[in-house]
């Protein structure tokens, strides 16, 4: 029978089913045959279970397939990929506008989510504790051209409203950003109730608390499925190019321009990227950001290279 991931709980996992929620545990044959991580079931996954209702045991033995993956780098020193999510629609990319507020974590968040197939949307939080917010959406919509961006500050109620047209019946929904930057507070808004722990951000280093300590899935009064998750420090990009040009998408247009088809945009004669650049149309920190990643994901792909012919 089939069943979905909503949550999980060390080795277990909790299901939605036909029959209810029920817990289950791995079945031998997929831990065994699992290459990666990725292999292996995560929140928001359709799954394939064998139940044995008399001894109440629920062995999950397939992950079917992912209409969406959201992924991120695994801690370590190899790479692979973590999946934080699956089946996802949409990624609401948290930032709160106090300390949080960081434009090159918003465009490695951006790129995540693009990698995933799902839409990405900027949330800008706190917007009580901003005195210019509309600089800071312009700020944001530059490290993001063409994503939606919305304001609110959960905690008084304010703005709620305009995440509306993404919180569809059916539609899934992933909660994404660092720790204290306001996830915790909009869940509970969204649900109406106080369902998630929330803290203060830290006094002495601005840095937010975990309060969300594994990845669940919620359903929310209009029927749309939220995935909360815990907060993340740092966004290892382990993606291609084709999706860092996705999010770079004014380099990519430039660079259909330039005089080579192949060009690196560094030293190149007739670069249209560095005209740009030189003219003031293109913000260098945009540049800088966009070679940093390259250069990330460069060296990710020759570094699982060497891991895969090992």
């Amino acid at each position: 029978m089939p069943g979905r991931v909503i949550g999980e709980v060390g080795p277990l996992f909790r299901l939605a089913t036909e029959r209810g929620e029920k817990t289950a545990e791995l079945a031998g044959r997929l831990k065994h045959n699992a290459r990666e991580k990725a292999d292996l079931p995560a929140v928001g996954d359709w799954v394939a279970l064998r139940a044995d209702w008399g001894a109440h045991r629920v062995s999950i033995f397939a992950v079917l397939p992912r209409k969406t993956a959201f992924c991120r780098r695994a801690a370590g020193n190899v790479v692979e990929n973590q999946v934080v999510a699956a089946n996802v629609d949409t990624a609401f990319l948290v930032t709160g506008l106090d300390f949080d507020f960081n434009v090159r974590r918003i465009e490695r968040a951006v790129l995540l989510a693009r990698e995933s197939g799902a839409e990405p949307v900027i949330v800008l939080s706190k917007v009580d504790l901003c005195e210019s917010f509309q600089s800071r959406a312009e700020e944001t919509q530059k490290a993001a051209p063409g994503v939606s961006i919305v304001g609110l500050a959960a905690k008084l109620g304010r703005g709620l409203e305009t995440l509306s047209p993404w919180l569809e019946k059916g539609k899934t929904i992933i909660l994404f950003g660092s720790s204290g930057a306001g996830k915790s507070t909009l869940v509970n808004a969204l649900l109406g109730e106080e369902r998630q722990l929330t803290r203060e951000v830290r006094g002495h280093d601005h840095r937010g608390k975990h309060t969300t300590t594994r990845r669940e899935m919620l359903i929310l009064p209009s029927g749309a499925l939220l995935i909360d998750t815990p907060g993340v420090r740092e966004l290892g990009f382990l993606g291609g190019e084709d999706a860092l040009l996705s999010a770079f998408s004014e380099i990519e247009e430039l660079a259909t321009l330039c005089g080579f088809g192949d060009c690196t945009h560094r030293n190149e004669p007739r670069c249209a990227v560095k005209s740009a650049l030189a003219a003031g149309d293109l913000d260098p920190t945009r540049l800088a950001s966009y070679f940093r990643l390259k250069e990330e994901a460069q060296a990710s792909q020759r570094k699982g290279l060497k891991q895969r012919r090992r």
